[in-house]
């Protein structure tokens, strides 16, 4: 593919911007979305505004910028994920930043973010996301609650700084984080019995599962946020299990789980729970686990 790029740009150095964009197109027509990835790319390398290639489709690229998006639709082809391209992924309406290291935010994630604020009171709570990643969750509820503290832990010092970076272009530098697996981070911070809501995107892949994944994440996601364990269990029912010492009576616990996984999720959770159940995404998938911690519970402020 680049030397194919090479080639043309040898043999006629001047193309248009809607020529690249076609020819990026025809190279892309494997990918999910060929239209979209060939504009976003050549947007990508150009550094025109979608307003700009629309006005001016036969602006001449620079050979450099010609370079830069056929080393881009290279990277694609080679099962590079978009975001990871770009560095940056939509998340609740908001940008983030993201790159090799650090998972990948799902549109499929945003019900997590839809059953906290159906839950939480608008008020002074306490909120915890654990396994924060590139910080998304933990910046939409910050965003949304202002009232609210939240704190935001992960394992990974890599995806705790990209997650700050999120936060503060966010603007919502108020969102604590910790560093360390699990609970430890909470219990450092005191805050047994102290929580509200404690909301998480676990992984859930099982290590059979993770071999068949696409090489597009396999290859180039975290395999540690990704993979649960053998069955692919393992970190939820560490959640499931550890988040009642850390929850007040009738906070919840939301977390993301994996298609096929709501019966042996909801299995978990003994009498320290009431009411755990289970929301759907837009396919109709079973994606979302909410759960409240026996107790009595808050009134909901109107």
């Amino acid at each position: 593919m680049e030397n194919r790029a090479l080639t043309l740009l040898t043999s006629r150095p001047h193309f248009s911007a809607l020529e690249t964009f076609r020819k990026g197109r025809a190279f892309l027509h494997g990918v999910p979305n060929p239209d979209v990835e060939a504009k976003v790319l050549l947007l990508l390398a150009t550094g025109m505004s979608e307003a700009e290639f629309l006005a001016s489709p036969e602006r001449e690229l620079r050979r450099e910028e010609a370079r830069r998006f056929w080393k881009t639709v290279d990277e694609r082809l080679a099962g590079m994920p978009l975001a990871y391209i770009t560095g940056k992924k939509e998340f609740w309406s908001r940008i983030f930043r993201v790159g090799p290291g650090v998972f990948i935010p799902r549109p499929e994630s945003e019900l997590i973010v839809e059953k906290a604020l159906e839950i939480a009171t608008g008020g002074e709570e306490t909120i915890v996301d654990i396994g924060t990643g590139s910080g998304n969750l933990a910046v939409a509820l910050a965003a949304e609650l202002p009232g609210a503290r939240v704190i935001a832990t992960d394992i990974s010092a890599r995806a705790l700084k990209i997650a700050r970076k999120n936060a503060a272009s966010n603007g919502q530098d108020r969102i604590e984080f910790a560093a360390g697996s699990g609970f430890s981070p909470l219990r450092s911070l005191g805050l047994e019995g102290a929580c509200d809501l404690i909301v998480s995107n676990p992984p859930y892949v099982s290590e059979s599962d993770w071999e068949g994944l696409a090489p597009e994440v396999k290859s180039h996601e975290p395999k540690r946020a990704l993979v649960g364990g053998r069955t692919g269990l393992e970190f939820i029912r560490r959640l499931v299990r550890g988040a009642p010492a850390f929850l007040r009576p009738g906070g919840h616990l939301i977390i993301e789980i994996g298609e096929g996984q709501v019966d042996a999720g909801l299995s978990l959770f003994d009498d320290r729970w009431t009411r755990p159940c289970v929301a759907a995404d837009l396919r109709g998938i079973p994606r979302v686990v909410i759960a409240a911690k026996a107790g009595l519970s808050r009134p909901k402020s109107p």
